[in-house]
């Protein structure tokens, strides 16, 4: 059908993905219209049939998508649609273009900055952007927000991502192929003196015990969280890890080669083909909670830990924190520019997400 829009209406690209399919029904409960876009017009009239008040738009391409926000105004744009390297920048441009505010669930290092840099655009525009509208990044950028609360710069940061995810049935799927093989492509990171230095994947390694009790072994990761820590903290060092991060020993020294052969254009593409169409069998997830964990520590020895609840699945957290952020700049309530979902609306918005802080310590030199 024609696409056309209103103010409340909430446009979601990639509606019948796992993430898609949980935000529909919460931005419908939240008041404001969802238009649920996609490939698949049989798909996307089944979930629009549960949803009150929900409408379907088809379109086949990130260009497609693209075309019909500049043409169509919505008032706010959630973008599923992965890998975010090749959809952020395209649907971000056409929403300042359009006039729709817009956020993404995107955690790759090198598109978060991408998209950020888009701050003085959308300034000029009078719009918001924000980016990593999901359990990654939010969980942690909201942790490590809260630890430097009220604090001068710390000397150093450390933030942990800590997800439980249930696996569904079926193909992997291209956009989380593509995020793997990207990630791996891209090689570790950590700041170091302010700058972005190289580090091996799954290097930092630690053993966290959460609050809950659960014993966990996290490393480093390329993540957007990474990135998120820098600018909440302000701190010269910063370390993001994951308890997804690969733990094996030779798993880890065989991947600086594995990311270099990634590099090259055509086989990254076959990778991600092949990976794609791996079939995944049913896994509950594997703890009830997933965290975010941050530990800032001062020039003078003293430090804080803070960790972020999310009491349910990660991919539903982060349906929840799409629908609180989009929420959020329906209203009106962020000021324009190219944001992360703190920066953009402050820790209320891991709350509001169903976030909650339950340690919060402080440790004081002697």
């Amino acid at each position: 059908m024609p696409i056309t829009a209103t103010n409340k209406e909430v446009w979601i690209l990639g509606a019948t993905g796992r993430v898609g399919r949980a935000t529909a029904p919460r931005v419908a409960a939240a008041g404001l219209s969802p238009v649920l876009v996609g490939r698949d017009p049989v798909r996307l009239e089944d979930l629009a049939a549960g949803i009150d008040g929900a409408r379907t738009a088809v379109a086949d391409s990130i260009e497609s998508m693209a075309r019909a926000i500049e043409s169509g105004g919505p008032g706010v744009v959630i973008n599923t649609v992965g890998p975010f390297s090749q959809s952020a920048l395209p649907i971000a441009r056409a929403c300042l273009s359009g006039g729709g505010d817009y956020l993404d669930l995107c955690n790759d290092i090198d598109s978060v900055a991408a998209l950020l840099a888009l701050d003085d655009a959308a300034i000029a525009a009078g719009r918001t952007l924000v980016t990593g509208a999901g359990f990654g990044f939010l969980a942690t950028e909201a942790a490590v927000a809260r630890a430097c609360e009220g604090r001068p710069t710390p000397a150093r940061v450390r933030v942990d991502a800590l997800p439980s995810v249930a696996l569904d049935a079926g193909a992997l799927g291209d956009a989380l192929a593509a995020s793997l093989l990207e990630a791996i492509a891209a090689g570790g990171r950590r700041y170091e003196g302010g700058r972005l230095a190289k580090t091996g994947i799954g290097s930092d390694r630690s053993q966290l015990t959460t609050p809950g009790g659960d014993e966990l072994t996290v490393g480093s990761v390329p993540s957007g969280d990474l990135h998120a820590a820098w600018l909440a903290a302000g701190a010269p060092a910063v370390v993001a890890a994951s308890s997804e991060a690969p733990g094996g020993r030779v798993a880890r020294a065989l991947l600086p080669a594995v990311g270099a052969l990634l590099r090259i254009g055509p086989l990254r593409r076959l990778a991600i083909r092949r990976l794609a169409a791996t079939k995944l069998k049913p896994r509950p997830r594997p703890r009830e909670n997933s965290w975010g964990h941050a530990v800032a520590e001062w020039p003078d020895g003293s430090s804080r830990e803070t960790w972020l609840r999310a009491g349910e699945d990660a991919m539903d957290f982060t349906a929840a924190v799409a629908t609180a952020v989009a929420v959020g700049l329906a209203r009106g309530e962020a000021r324009p520019g190219a944001l992360t979902p703190v920066g953009a609306l402050g820790l209320e918005v891991a709350v509001a997400a169903g976030g909650e802080f339950v340690v919060d310590e402080v440790a004081t030199a002697i």
